[in-house]
Parts: structure tokens; sequence; C-alpha cells
């Protein structure tokens, strides 16, 4: 018989029993869901509602339990259902009959929510921590390349010159961000739906700023209905989770280019590429192209979750049970990916030979000509239109900017100087978007400066949010 099966007269059809249950993927919540029930009970003998020995021979028996779960020598059966339903049977085996007062006050409504909240509190710090070591590796990278000249490009076509090491700090702020939005979730998930009950509250003189406080959760969810439906902190993640893909995604994409034969910009290491099965001379960027792959795979749970919900009456529906292998698969997905980057970037050699050389054989230094007849007294729209025919020239004759002589160039315009080829050149191209966030050198110098003063705090919050999750 089952813990709730007191008005039923027939057991559940076995397909019943195996389409419903969720043993096989929340098993995931065995620990929070016992952290959880240690604080429920203490609260109970807090209150007055159970003696202190019951309450302390449940406590002794869910700690057993735990050990037992996590050492492999329980059985989590699908008869069961769900951790809640296996967790309070082995307790009642391990203490006795006293272990069934353990779910006084309370409704798996509520503790499912208040494991999830648990188990996501911890893994946003966690994340946190792996976003901040990427952005390390993206920062060394930036560091070691500050005089390293490549073309920036619009529209997949050569645009202007920028500094490889501000390319790379552009991928560290979109990250920055990215902590930010969980770090800033964190609030929302750090509170306690317990004591909601079912859906209406329970009649028993329950604390729930007790249990919160045990917990370390920041009070307690306001509403009852709302407690054990609310499933936005989710959502939010999934959210914040499936832009961190795409940014993975898109740095990923630059990767596969950058290492091909036609960029030869970089070369990841050998210990993040591959090989073919059938061509030996490959070696194939097979890590940045299954992260991006991936990033469907998160969006499609996020996508999910909202449909999920998008008609859900209030309060807990079994819909909602939905809302968890989605969650614990885009967690081990990111982890996974952003484990795997930091070390990929930190170890991917940069081919400033190759970069500097694609920079001489453009004409992304075009702008900079316009804006050296601006300076000479032309109006931007006239400069625009004289450099466009100065570039025409040069296609047509098979010559870049810096190939035409002095006489060639005062044939478009006699205000051009000598001056014109220092101004031209890769370096100096690049140094004279000295504006904040350009990619003049100093520019870039002062936006390293400003990210390690940012990921300093993040460090900050995150030891701040370990001592919170972790005792």
């Amino acid at each position: 018989m089952k813990l709730w099966g007191g008005r039923f007269t027939k057991p559940t059809n076995q397909l019943v029993d195996e389409y419903t249950a969720s043993i096989n993927f929340d098993k995931k919540l065995a620990k929070y869901d016992i952290q959880g029930s240690i604080a429920h009970v203490k609260m109970l003998h807090a209150c007055g509602i159970i003696p202190e020995t019951d309450a302390e021979l449940i406590a002794k028996g869910l700690k057993e339990v735990l050990r037992k779960i996590q050492s492999g020598e329980a059985e989590l059966t699908e008869e069961h259902e769900d951790i809640h339903m296996n967790v309070e049977k082995l307790l009642i085996e391990e203490a006795g009959p006293v272990g069934g007062k353990l779910h006084t006050g309370r409704s798996r409504n509520d503790q499912v929510a208040l494991d999830m909240r648990l188990y996501l509190r911890e893994e946003l710090v966690r994340i946190v921590q792996l976003l901040e070591t990427v952005q390390q590796s993206l920062l060394q990278q930036a560091q070691a390349n500050l005089d390293t000249v490549m073309p920036g490009y619009t529209h997949l076509q050569r645009a202007q010159p920028v500094l490889f090491g501000h390319h790379m700090m552009a991928y560290v702020f979109m990250f920055q961000r990215d902590a930010e939005r969980l770090m800033d979730s964190f609030k929302r998930v750090n509170k306690s739906p317990l004591g909601a009950g079912a859906l209406a509250g329970t009649t028993f003189p329950i604390d729930r700023q007790f249990v919160a406080d045990q917990l370390n959760m920041e009070g307690f969810c306001e509403n009852s209905l709302d407690a054990v439906s609310d499933r936005d902190f989710v959502v939010e993640f999934l959210s914040s989770a499936s832009l961190i893909s795409v940014h993975l995604s898109r740095l990923c994409e630059e990767l596969v280019q950058w290492s091909s034969a036609e960029f030869s910009f970089i070369e990841l290491d050998d210990a993040f590429s591959t090989g073919s099965s059938m061509m030996p001379q490959k070696k194939n960027p097979d890590v940045a192209e299954l992260v991006r792959g991936k990033t469907g795979r998160v969006v499609g749970h996020l996508i999910g979750m909202l449909t999920t919900l998008k008609g859900l009456p209030l309060a807990y529906n079994k819909d909602m049970q939905e809302d968890k292998e989605g969650m614990f698969d885009t967690v081990d997905t990111l982890k996974g990916a952003l484990a795997l980057f930091a070390p990929m970037i930190e170890s991917m050699q940069v081919k400033k030979e190759n970069m500097y050389e694609a920079v001489r054989k453009d004409f992304s230094n075009a702008t900079d000509l316009a804006d050296y007849l601006v300076e000479k007294g032309m109006p931007f729209r006239d400069s625009h239109a004289v450099v466009g025919q100065v570039v025409l020239y040069c296609i047509h004759n098979d010559k870049y900017l810096l190939d035409l002589s002095l006489e060639e160039f005062k044939t478009f315009s006699e205000s051009i100087g000598a001056d014109i080829f220092d101004a031209l050149t890769p370096e100096n191209v690049v140094n004279a978007r000295n504006v904040p966030g350009g990619t003049a050198k100093n520019r870039v110098e002062e936006q390293i400066q400003t990210a390690l003063d940012v990921i300093g705090r993040t460090n900050q919050w995150i030891e701040q949010q370990e001592g919170i999750v972790q005792s």
C-alpha cells in the first residue's frame, strides 16, 4: 500500500506507476530533500508539535537514510514514485513508526518546491564560478595579445582592424552580464515555500521563518498558492542559461571559423580537438562545435518549461513534474561546456602573423582615409565618396591603399599628404580609436582593469553564497 493509499480500494496499474514515477531523475534531490526535512522536523519540535525525542530520532534516521542513498545501500523504487516518498519509506524502516510524523504540516507540493530551490541555489554558485574561470582564460588571451591586430568584421566582411585582445574582452563583458543575471536571481531562488502545504497552508502552529533561517534562506514565499505553483525561478534560470549558451555558441562559431585553413587565425590545442576516422590529416574543432550544438538543447528546455506552465491553473498540477529533467539537464550541459571552455581558450594558439597579414591585405583602413580627409576640411559625406573611388581604383589595379604612391593618392585629393602612409598602418588605425571602450591599446588595458575589478566583486559574492549553501 502506498503511503497515500488509504482511500483507494485497488493498487495502481503498473503502467501508471511507470509513467508517473519521477524517482529515476528526482533522486538527484535526495540531499536537498533530507536537508529540508531535518529543518522541518527541528521546527516541529521547536513549535511543540512533536516531542524532542521524536525529533531527534527522525533527524538521526534522516541522516542515516542519506548515507545509505549516497553509498548505494538504499534501494529507490518506482513503487514509491518520487524521492519524497522513497525517503519517507526508508525513514520509517530506519526509525520505526515515529518516522511517519515527519510529514506533519507539509505536503509534497511545498516539499518539492523547497528541494528544487535548495538544489538550484547551490548550482547557481557553481555556474558563476565556472563563468569566472572562462572570463579569466579570455583575460589571459587579451593580456597576451595587446599588440595583435586582426580584422574586425561586420556582416562577416572585413570592416576595421581591432586588437585581438579587444575581441576577447567583448566576451569577458558578455559573460559578466551572464554572471550578474545569475547572481541577481539568487535572492528569488533562495526563499522557502515550506509551510504552504498542498496549497492553503496548514492548521498546525508552524514557524515558517524558523525553517527559512535553518536553511539560510531569505525569508519565505508570502502566498501559499504562489509558493507551490511558482516555477518562475526555474524559467528565469533556464532563460539565463540559454543566454549563456548563446554567448558560448557565438564564440564557438568564431573559433570554428578562425581555426579553418581559410582563416588560420588560431589553432586549438590537440587536447581539445579530434580527428577523422577516414581522413588522417584532419584536426576538427569538435568541442567548439558540440558546445554550439548543445545550445539548441538548452534553449529547448526553456521553451518546454514555458509551454508547460502557460495553461496551468493554481495551484499544483502533475504537469509540473516536467520542471525537473530540463533543469537538471541544463545544469549538467552548461557546467560541462563551461568546464571545457576555460582550458580550451587558455591553451589556444593565436597566429598573430596571419592575423596581421590579413589586415594588410584588405581595405579595413578605408574609414581612416575618410577621417583623414575630414581632418583636412572635407565634409565626411564627400570624403566617403572620394574614398569609395580610391577603393574602386585599387580593386581595378590589384592594389591596397598602402600600395598606392602619393601621386596616385593626390589624383583623388590634393589634400592628401605624405603623412597618409603613417595614418593608414594597421597599428595606427587601431590606436586611433582612442575612446572609452575603443580598440586602442590603452583603452583595451582600461577594459582589462575594469573587468578585473568587476570579477573581484564576483568572487566576493561567490565566497559569501558558498557560506550560505554549504552550512
